[in-house]
């Protein structure tokens, strides 16, 4: 399944199910085939987008902190990181933000 987030704002956005999954938890809301990030609400959705990346980049460093510790070799990211598959949304939400519009998707 695909997710397409759509804005006045911007061009629609396309994720994949698991990594769009991922993001709609991360902001507190449960996935589903349809649904809406209101302008009131994409201030708090933006800022729970931002820190659920921030928290996924300080588990990683703490992760290659403790190999370089222990004298192991540091763990690499595999694939697409949080960061790199959520920033698309995160700047469509910033857009519509500004330009005062929701962000819709599978309607």
């Amino acid at each position: 399944m695909l997710y397409r987030f759509k804005s006045k704002a911007g061009a629609d956005v396309i994720m994949m199910a698991e990594s769009a999954d991922a993001v709609l938890r991360l902001m507190g809301r449960e996935p589903a085939p349809q649904g809406i990030f209101e302008l009131a609400a994409l201030p708090g959705l933006i800022q729970a987008l931002e820190a659920g990346v921030a928290a996924d980049e300080a588990q990683f460093q703490r992760a290659v902190d403790e190999a370089k510790a222990a004298g192991q070799a540091v763990p690499r990211r595999q694939g697409v990181s949080l960061r790199q598959r959520a920033w698309p949304l995160h700047e469509l939400m910033q857009r519509s933000l500004k330009e005062k519009t929701d962000v819709v998707w599978g309607v």
